[in-house]
């Protein structure tokens, strides 16, 4: 399993929102590799400035082919993508 952080560019607000229904059919289709997924906000929780997942892949190159693919990553909404192993051990 990985651990993800996907932080967003400034100012690509825009760029997640039209890319949104994208990314929800393609997390979805792929919804057995995903542990938890969602945005990260903004302190007033009105607005989306990145992104969390922890996702099931137990090959890192799998893993980048994955993230690689995500509509978000296509349309060049990230400014960094952060990937740490992580061992789940609650609940």
């Amino acid at each position: 399993m990985f651990a993800v952080h996907c932080k967003d560019k400034p100012g690509h607000l825009q760029t997640r929102l039209d890319n949104r229904a994208a990314h929800l059919a393609y997390m979805t289709a792929n919804i057995g590799k995903v542990v938890i997924g969602g945005p990260l906000q903004t302190d007033d929780r009105q607005g989306m400035v990145g992104s969390l997942l922890v996702l099931d892949f137990t090959d890192r190159a799998e893993l980048d082919a994955f993230l690689a693919a995500d509509p978000y990553a296509q349309a060049g909404l990230f400014e960094s993508v952060t990937v740490w192993p992580y061992k789940k051990v609650f609940p």
